[in-house]
């Protein structure tokens, strides 16, 4: 399988890849699928239904709110985290949507957003099917999409071709340094006397040349840095029935205060502290790097932290090439 490093890390919004990123991603596909067939300014109402895992977890992974954010026009990489909440209080308050930001849809969240967790839909548990209907009730537009995991959505009509299918998870093969397994790779390298990330960057020019790709890269970096920041600066407590209290915050200020560069220990509780972060940024709904899902977003930030703290020499270069 040909994957991007941009595949595998997207800046996202948490708690979750599936239940969160790829939700939003489906609404706003199916907000542009009303634009493209000139149906958007007929729409008087929307229904949509969460089947399977979605339908389970749904208020409990914010799938309510990444699906309103989706029909709002928004995407996971650039919504506004510090107004996402004011956003929804909106539409509830108002008991309208504007969809794609411009067009006022009449919204009952109780009557419009259905969570249905003991049926799946055929093609995976993650399953959304969206409505749009007229003034008069007549159904304009309907779509069901699937969040696959790590963020990545398919369309019903991809789900039931085969070779979109082939397209979605597309042949090795393709690049020009093709591996299937680890093995491979590290024979690979050995034959080519160059190191994994070389041969990454050569199978990523596959896509796009250099300069798209370190600022891809460093955009990568820049979020990953951002969601340290903000996880150590954060108090309080994170969304959900148990009351948690956010713990990044004060091991950040002990762990700043003593200023120990020396003990091993000591550079593993930073470490921990930058995984720590990420992680309750990510349970508080902030902007996240998926890496590769959103349950697994505290490691890589958490190593090029320590790299970027206490490597001597440490540059953007060995950032980019560690990524």
């Amino acid at each position: 399988m040909a994957v991007s490093v941009f595949d595998l890390f997207k800046v996202g919004i948490g708690p979750s890849s599936s239940h969160t990123v790829g939700p939003m991603r489906a609404a706003k596909l199916f907000a542009h699928r009303l634009l493209a067939s000139a149906q958007l300014d007929a729409v008087r109402r929307l229904r949509i239904e969460l089947y399977g895992s979605l339908g389970a977890t749904g208020y409990g992974h914010g799938s309510d709110k990444a699906v309103l954010l989706g029909l709002m026009g928004h995407d996971p990489d650039t919504v506004p985290v510090d107004d996402i909440d004011q956003l929804i209080a909106n539409v509830r308050r108002e008991s309208s949507l504007p969809l794609l930001g411009s067009h006022e849809v009449h919204f009952n969240e109780e009557q419009d957003l259905l969570f249905i967790p003991q049926q799946s839909l055929p093609f995976h548990p993650n399953g959304l099917r969206f409505s749009a209907f007229d003034g008069q009730g007549e159904l304009l537009q309907q779509a069901v999409y699937y969040s696959v995991g790590g963020g990545f959505v398919l369309s019903q009509e991809a789900a039931d071709d085969t070779s979109r299918q082939q397209q979605i998870a597309p042949d090795a093969d393709v690049l020009p340094l093709p591996f299937h397994s680890g093995a491979d790779l590290l024979a690979l390298t050995a034959q080519h006397g160059i190191s994994m990330a070389e041969l990454m960057r050569r199978n990523e020019r596959h896509w796009r040349d250099d300069t798209q790709i370190d600022e891809g890269l460093m955009r990568i970096w820049h979020a990953m840095q951002a969601c340290v920041q903000r996880g150590c600066e954060h108090g309080g407590v994170l969304p959900g029935g148990f009351q948690v209290t956010r713990r990044a915050p004060g091991l950040h200020a002990r762990l700043t205060a003593t200023n120990v560069t020396h003990d091993p220990l000591h550079v593993m509780d930073w470490v921990n502290l930058f995984a720590l972060a990420v992680n309750e940024e990510n349970a508080a709904g902030g902007r996240v790097v998926t890496a590769p899902t959103n349950g697994a977003a505290g490691i890589v930030p958490a190593v090029l932290h320590y790299y970027w703290r206490f490597v001597p020499g440490a540059s953007e270069q060995g950032v980019m090439s560690f990524l």
